[in-house]
């Protein structure tokens, strides 16, 4: 017996169905800085999220109250070049009131890209078939005054061959739970890396890291892990040895949320979704070329 469709607002729009008559589905481009947020998640108790600063600055443009779904929810802390969000609105307006009216709603470290609206089927979050993050450590004696909560820094020395050499066993799909935060709600664990590529770009050393979908700190942890292979704490062989002992306490090593950024989500074709490059502005590069040179 099929189940009959119910509207909910945001939610998923089965194949051949559509929105309630005048509501239309929006989707929008969202880039922010972390630093003073605390996540990207609304919170009772605290207005200084990205989700609540983006739903009243939509709500005004739209002049009806609006609330969203995301690509991907991230930490305090965390930034975004490439966040994806979308909503259900009555209100008609030009794609321009949805960047730069939403945009004069809202403080500076919260921005918003592109406008576009989708068919019904579209879904920021369960529509997505990969997601790209971008990792970026400074390795030098003494940290950078100018770019302090926009990377992660180490005065240890890192050596990138190590670093590749133990990032090679996270390649495709296994168990991540060595990898993933106590409070992680996700139903499993597994899930398939598809790249993990490592490389200089300037003074900063960047993990590019892409998968179908992450676990809670899954990207973090990696990090934590291979900065400890590369300072020569561990062998490369230990990340196998961590991936395989299916226990977060095997690593334990979290690294700080302020050198991570959500840099690309992407959909399938019949979306026509906007293609940006990837940033942050710290790292002027198409995805897939980090450490292409093979430099150390």
């Amino acid at each position: 017996m099929s189940r009959i469709y119910e509207y909910k607002p945001n939610g998923e729009v089965p194949p051949g169905e559509s929105l309630p008559e005048g509501l239309r589905r929006v989707a929008l481009g969202v880039e922010y800085c972390g630093t003073r947020l605390r996540g990207f998640q609304k919170q009772k108790h605290d207005p200084q999220t990205v989700q609540e600063t983006l739903e009243k600055a939509i709500s005004k443009v739209a002049a009806e109250p609006v609330t969203l779904v995301c690509a991907g929810r991230t930490d305090a802390g965390v930034h975004a070049t490439g966040q994806v969000i979308h909503f259900d609105t009555r209100a008609q307006r030009p794609t321009k009131a949805w960047v730069q009216g939403v945009n004069t709603q809202m403080p500076f470290d919260v921005r918003v890209q592109w406008a576009q609206e989708m068919p019904p089927q579209f879904h920021a979050r369960f529509s997505a078939r990969n997601r790209t993050y971008r990792y970026l450590i400074h390795s030098a004696p003494t940290r950078s005054a100018q770019a302090a909560s926009e990377v992660t820094w180490t005065e240890r020395t890192q050596d990138l061959a190590a670093m590749r050499a133990g990032a090679r066993h996270l390649i495709g799909e296994h168990d991540f739970s060595s990898f993933r935060a106590a409070q992680c709600q996700a139903k499993s664990p597994v899930r398939r890396l598809t790249r993990l590529d490592i490389g200089r770009v300037g003074q900063l050393i960047v993990l590019e890291i892409s998968a179908t979908a992450f676990l809670h700190h899954m990207v973090r942890n990696i990090a934590g892990v291979l900065m400890a292979v590369g300072r020569g704490d561990r062998d490369p062989a230990w990340v196998r040895d961590v991936l395989e002992a299916r226990d977060r306490s095997a690593a334990g090593v979290t690294a700080p949320p302020h050198g991570l950024y959500l840099v690309d989500v992407r959909y399938p074709d019949e979306f026509a979704m906007p293609v940006r490059e990837p940033g942050p502005l710290l790292v002027p590069l198409p995805l897939g070329t980090i450490g292409a040179d093979g430099s150390a």
